[in-house]
């Protein structure tokens, strides 16, 4: 079986996508994966390596290290800055003291003092002594109590103990330093709030919140494979909320709207889970947030709840979000940032990627194979996909030029064979058209698609033929705009012996 593409003009297609090939004229040629879709640089997840940090950035995690080493061997990390249980009661000891020199003086300079009086005082102090010395005993024993050692105290599954040599330990301290600009104090202090969040936060409680919150938001926040660089990412679909049931149900109560936070983290918990901490391992998400259809600013309870959840994931899960891709995104969207974009970090604003409806798929394919992004954002991916696979499914490229028609032929190199295939076109707008022609010039061509004009919001065609004789299958792409179009395109053949093998 082959895969040939005709150009009409006889122009060759120059450019290339990885790790897709690309196919010119009569030639299908493989293209090396180091040749890649056009990306930001910065994208590839800053290095955990301690080789590969700066010296002031090893001179930070040195001190961020040593002062969690301290604060947990010596009982301090969720040591909030208040005055501990130990010193309140030195202090009252030294402050009993110095009132007790101040009556001694006092009786010297007034001997004439009733003894009387004095006799009953000695009699009552003799009497309280003991209940006294349990009141000052019993302090001390409880501020003993309080200072509780952890060493086995982890954050995401990674240990925080510097000592115990746990290489992911420094992975998870880097994310805490890169939020603060590396400045060890802050990011100490950030930790150390994370923790205080963590223990006291409702929503890890035992209870199962999901099943409260509409079955229609299982599908709002999920994860769907990975990006280039290994990331897992995780799509969001705002669009759901645009059902006034659904909101009403999610978001109409104070309750509703506390359960809805709950939930979201405990999403964004699951997410983490599937993260690799350890140096070179992939330690961040991509997060995909799909604004179409959302009801905007018109439902403040919404906007409320996603400042919310934007707000506790920068403060309790710094560094876990490589990428934020905003797509679908309406004009009233930059209305709505101006809200929430000054709480933002200057880092954290930088992770965010925005695109137009006319730019979903060009944008996801700087970050996400096509075959991973799902089709109803362009890509080739379907749930379920019992045809294809990642692993043993080549993507093809080619180039349309503007005003100009190619063709991609797919061999049928003998009988009784089935041809399936996936074509895309990014941003469509081109007539298209599939049928068969058998090698036998006797034979009748079958036309397999009718020719038709293919609008912009069309998804990736997935079609299948079966010849019952040698010949191809022909997908014809004609560009009538003045701009040059991208296809990739995909497909793969199974005769009828390798049916019965």
């Amino acid at each position: 079986m082959a895969v040939e593409v005709v150009v009409s003009d006889g122009a060759a297609a120059a450019e290339v996508v990885a790790p897709v090939k690309e196919v010119s004229g009569k030639a299908a040629e493989a293209v090396s994966p180091a040749a890649v879709v056009s990306k930001n640089g910065s994208f590839r997840e800053e290095s955990n390596f301690l080789g590969d940090l700066k010296g002031s950035e090893k001179k930070a995690l040195a001190e961020l290290r040593a002062k969690v080493e301290e604060a947990i061997v010596e009982g301090k990390l969720f040591d909030d800055g208040k005055v501990s249980m130990k010193k309140v009661v030195e202090e009252n000891a030294e402050e009993g003291a110095v009132t007790e020199k101040k009556e001694e003086d006092q009786g010297e300079e007034e001997p004439k003092r009733e003894e009387a009086e004095e006799g009953e005082k000695a009699v009552a102090t003799e009497e309280k002594l003991p209940e006294a010395a349990a009141a000052e005993e019993k302090p001390e024993e409880e501020a003993a109590a309080a200072v509780v050692v952890d060493k086995d105290i982890a954050l995401w599954g990674v240990p925080l103990l510097p000592s115990k040599g746990d290489d992911a330990t420094d992975v998870v301290l880097l994310k805490f330093l890169r939020a603060r600009d590396f400045k060890a104090g802050a990011a100490f202090d950030m930790l150390r709030k994370t923790l205080h969040w963590r223990r006291e936060w409702k929503g890890f409680s035992d209870g199962d919140v999901g099943e409260e919150l509409p079955a229609e938001l299982a599908n709002a926040f999920y994860l769907d494979g990975t990006d280039r660089e290994g990331h897992p990412v995780c799509y969001n679909e705002i669009g759901v909320f645009a059902d006034d049931a659904v909101y009403k149900k999610a978001l109409g109560t104070e309750e509703g709207k506390a359960r809805f936070l709950r939930w979201r983290v405990r999403a964004m918990e699951s997410d983490v889970a599937k993260l690799d901490f350890k140096p070179g391992g992939v330690a961040s998400l991509l997060q995909v947030t799909d604004i179409k259809n959302s009801p905007g600013l018109a439902k403040k309870d919404l906007r409320v709840a996603m400042y919310q959840v934007l707000d506790l994931f920068q403060d309790n899960y710094p560094e876990l979000v490589a990428r934020n891709i905003l797509i679908n995104v309406p004009f009233w969207y930059y209305a709505f940032s101006t809200l929430f974009y000054p709480f933002l970090t200057e880092r954290t604003k930088s992770k965010f990627v925005v695109a137009r409806p006319s730019k979903v798929t060009d944008t996801l394919l700087k970050y996400i194979p096509i075959e991973s992004i799902p089709v109803k954002y362009g890509g080739l991916k379907r749930d379920g996909d019992n045809e294809f696979s990642a692993e043993d499914s080549e993507v093809t490229e080619l180039i349309v030029k503007a005003n100009s028609t190619e063709s991609i032929e797919i061999e049928a190199t003998e009988g009784d064979t089935t041809l399936t295939w996936d074509l895309t076109v990014l941003g469509w707008e081109v007539n298209y058209k599939e049928e068969f022609v058998p090698s036998d010039e006797g034979s009748y061509s079958i036309i397999v698609m009718k020719g038709k004009k293919m609008v912009s919001a069309e998804e990736a065609v997935r079609n299948s033929f079966r010849a019952s004789e040698p010949g191809k299958v022909v997908l014809t792409v004609e560009n009538l705009s003045n701009r040059k179009k991208k296809v990739l395109f995909r497909h793969k053949a199974r005769s009828a012996c390798a049916k019965k093998c």
